[in-house]
C-alpha cells in the first residue's frame, strides 16, 4: 500500500538485490518507527503531568480559578497521554510477539525492558489516581514531593533506551 505513495527505493533501499528482505524488514521498521514516536509522545505527557501536580500543590487556598485551570490542563493531558500510551504499548507488543524482537536466548535485556514498561504503566496509573485525589481535594502532598515524583519517568526512559540500544544481557 505504501508503495503506491512512495517509490520502492525509498521504502526499502535493497529492494532490487534482496526483495524478500523487504517483505519482513520494511514493515517492521515502520512499526518500530511509530513505536518510538508514540513512546516519546507518551513520555512527554508523563514528564509534564507531574509538573502540573507541582503547580497544583502550590496553589493558594483561595485561588479557585487557578486551581480549576490547572485541573483542566491535567485532565486533558492525562486523556491525551492515555491515547498515546495505547498505540505505544500495542506497537511494542507487536514488535516483540509478531516480529520476534527480543525473543529467544540472549535477550535478557527485553525482560528488563518489559519490567521498565510495567513500571511506566504503573506510574501512568498512579498519575491518574493522584489527579482524582486533586479533583476531590484530598491530595495533601507537598510540591517538593511532586518534584521528586516528576523525576521517575526520566529514569524509566533512560533505563529503557539504554537496555534497547546497549542490550547489556
Amino acid at each position: 500500500m505504501l508503495g503506491f505513495f512512495l517509490p520502492a527505493p525509498l521504502l526499502c533501499p535493497g529492494w532490487r538485490t534482496a526483495p524478500a528482505a523487504c517483505d519482513y524488514t520494511l514493515p517492521m521498521l515502520w512499526v518500530k518507527s511509530f513505536h518510538i514516536v508514540f513512546v516519546a509522545s507518551w513520555f512527554a505527557g508523563l514528564f509534564y503531568l507531574p509538573r502540573i501536580f507541582v503547580n497544583l500543590a502550590m496553589v493558594e487556598p483561595g485561588s479557585v480559578a487557578e486551581r480549576a485551570r490547572l485541573l483542566l490542563m491535567a485532565r486533558k493531558l492525562l486523556r491525551f497521554s492515555n491515547l498515546l500510551a495505547v498505540p505505544a504499548l500495542a506497537l511494542g507488543l507487536s514488535l516483540w510477539l509478531w516480529y520476534g524482537v527480543g525473543l529467544g536466548p540472549g535477550n535478557g535485556w527485553m525482560h528488563a525492558k518489559l519490567a521498565v514498561v510495567l513500571l511506566a504503566v504503573g506510574y501512568h496509573h498512579s498519575c491518574a489516581r493522584i489527579l482524582r485525589k486533586f479533583e476531590a481535594d484530598a491530595m495533601h502532598r507537598s510540591h517538593v514531593w511532586f518534584r521528586w515524583f516528576n523525576e521517575a519517568p526520566v529514569l524509566m526512559l533512560v533505563a529503557a533506551v539504554l537496555l534497547v540500544v546497549i542490550k547489556p544481557f
